[in-house]
């Protein structure tokens, strides 16, 4: 999954078209490697993403609005004191190595013109934004980097910017087909895609083992290679220099639709294990292949805490339902105890002298002998009486364990219920409300002196069906039981995934007779927003309102209904991202 040189030449090419000559409208810093400038041109507004993410860093334009902290971090303050009302003029590549740099036309603080440099460097966990002044000296950057990370350069304010050092490695745009085959083919001792990858420079591995596979059908080293095989690596980088003139974003993707690589040529390496998708440009390819990826991070970096706490009393929890279970077991044995103390209350004058076990004949067993284990400290009364409350307390505890176990096992279903709940949220608000929730259920404490502002709720998601009915469903625990136990009204129609935790999902009737079409559609929303997301052939159960109560002391979220019926739908991404209403 690397943004390679050349792509990142592509993306230089397609923001040049449309920003340029933009002015900077606002200045976003969603997180501490991620910066979002709102550019404003005739054409309209454009959001221009740039990551320094050690996973997926990249520049591109990006349709997606990414919810912002409360409060802007200092570096998002000083970038708006600067770059706000600028304009940026240029946009260059460090030859074709992955950095991109950005020119604005801007202000001092007292007003005088300048010029203000924002330097993308894409280079997987060395990746990093810096913004320079006029003279390239390093005003700050998303990254320091001091002496103790970086020998050769280091990236703080106040020092000169210098490019890192760059590979001398064949241009495409520059070099004869015939001097890049020549210097490949020199490198006897490698493997031909890592000879390709070794000797061109701007191209990933995957560009490099495609290269590799259509000229060998596979890969070999330098050394065995033919005659005829040697003339089909030069015809291959033939054919990727004109490739290079017009290229073309692809999406590479296995059949369980988890992408895992891009590229500027069409990918055939993988043949019918991968589905190869045609972007109309590389802006748009990049968006929808990381907002996924992303959004999934994002959460799970802001509710970390969130997701570790629940995993811990998930943990915690099974364990006391297994301790209670084989207490059960043990309790269920009972039965040995009474017969045990009422042998030895019938055979206590037997024996007058302490013993540490007693050999009594069993009337509940044709009188086969028995022998009972007994506490040598004890006389036979007193160990007869031992066993008696010892099968008392067998008793009762048998009718506890029960109630503990039934108590234990609902506690996992809401645990499991905030974690899918928790693992959907997409926003800090969802997180937060989550955190609300938890904290009234007494698995997270409440902070002393907390002065922090509460937020008005979160509506419920809205969608429309094909044919106009609106379907809302619940964000979290809480919202769901005040959808279905408050908003909705009696003859409105409620649909759940069936024994999986999932958002509540109301169909509201307005009076009329809820349609077919309406209730598949629904069930498809509630299977998205399930734990289910991933599977084929959902079973969703739907009923009215008026059969769906809540029992007594129940945690957030749980229901139950006796009357309903069941449609099997398949989750899909494309139908649930259609009907909902923004």
């Amino acid at each position: 999954m690397a943004l390679d040189g050349l792509t990142l030449g592509f993306i230089k090419n397609e923001l040049s078209a449309y920003i340029i000559g933009s002015k900077v409208e606002k200045v976003h810093q969603p997180s501490k490697n991620e910066l979002v400038l709102i550019l404003r041109t005739r054409n309209g507004a454009f959001r221009l993403y740039l990551s320094c993410d050690g996973q997926s860093p990249r520049v591109h334009l990006t349709s997606y609005n990414i919810e912002n902290p409360k409060t802007p971090p200092m570096l998002c303050m000083m970038l708006r004191k600067r770059l706000v009302g600028a304009n940026l003029i240029s946009i260059e590549q460090a030859g074709r190595d992955r950095i991109l740099i950005f020119t604005f036309d801007g202000t001092t603080e007292i007003g005088d013109k300048t010029k203000y440099y924002l330097v993308c460097e894409i280079m997987a966990q060395k990746s990093n934004i810096i913004f320079l002044d006029e003279n390239k000296k390093i005003i700050d950057s998303f990254k320091r980097v001091d002496e103790t990370k970086s020998s050769v350069r280091e990236i703080l304010p106040g020092l000169q910017y210098e490019l890192p050092p760059m590979l001398e490695k064949c241009d495409l745009f520059c070099d004869s087909s015939e001097v890049i085959t020549e210097k490949i083919l020199e490198n006897s001792g490698k493997m031909l895609s890592k000879s390709v990858l070794d000797v061109i420079g701007g191209i990933s591995p995957i560009v490099s083992r495609e290269i590799a596979y259509r000229a060998v059908f596979g890969d070999k080293s330098v050394s065995e290679l033919t005659i005829i095989e040697r003339e089909r690596v030069l015809c291959e980088v033939k054919t990727l220099i004109e490739e290079i003139k017009s290229p073309k974003a692809y999406l590479v993707s296995v059949p369980d639709n988890k992408t895992f690589d891009f590229s500027f040529t069409k990918i055939r390496q993988y043949g019918k294990e991968a589905d190869v998708t045609e972007f109309g440009s590389f802006c748009e390819l990049l968006d929808d292949f990381y907002y996924e990826k992303d959004k999934l991070l994002r959460v799970k970096r802001k509710a970390c805490d969130l997701f570790k706490l629940l995993n811990n009393a998930v943990e915690r929890t099974s364990r006391k339902i297994n301790n209670r279970r084989l207490e059960l077991e043990k309790s269920e044995k009972r039965e040995q105890l009474r017969i045990f103390a009422e042998l030895l209350t019938a055979n206590q004058y037997k024996f007058s002298q302490k013993q540490s076990s007693y050999e009594v004949e069993n009337y509940y067993d044709n009188n086969n002998v028995l022998t009972i284990p007994a506490d040598p400290a004890l006389t036979c009364q007193q160990n007869a009486q031992k066993y008696f409350k010892d099968y008392k307390k067998a008793a009762n505890a048998e009718k506890m364990l029960h109630s503990l176990i039934e108590e234990g096992e609902g506690e996992l279903v809401y645990l499991d219920s905030v974690l899918d709940t928790l693992t959907r949220a997409e926003t800090e608000r969802e997180i937060s409300e989550i955190r609300t929730e938890l904290q009234d259920g007494g698995y997270l404490k409440i902070k002393k002196n907390s002065k922090i502002k509460k937020e008005k709720t979160l509506p419920p998601l809205e969608f429309e069906s094909t044919d106009g009915f609106r379907i809302l469903v619940g964000r979290n625990n809480i919202q769901n039981d005040v959808l279905t136990l408050k908003t909705a009204k009696n003859y409105d129609m409620w649909l759940h995934v069936q024994k999986q935790a999932g958002s509540h999902t109301v169909i509201c009737s307005d009076n009329k007779e809820i349609t077919e079409t309406a209730i598949r559609e629904a069930a498809v929303i509630a299977a998205y927003h399930s734990k289910s997301v991933n599977s084929s052939s959902v079973a969703v159960d739907y009923t009215i309102i008026k059969n769906v109560k809540k029992p007594v002391g129940a945690k957030p979220g749980k229901v139950i209904y006796n009357t309903c019926n069941t449609v099997y739908v398949t989750p899909q991404k494309e139908l649930v991202e259609k009907l909902k209403k923004e």
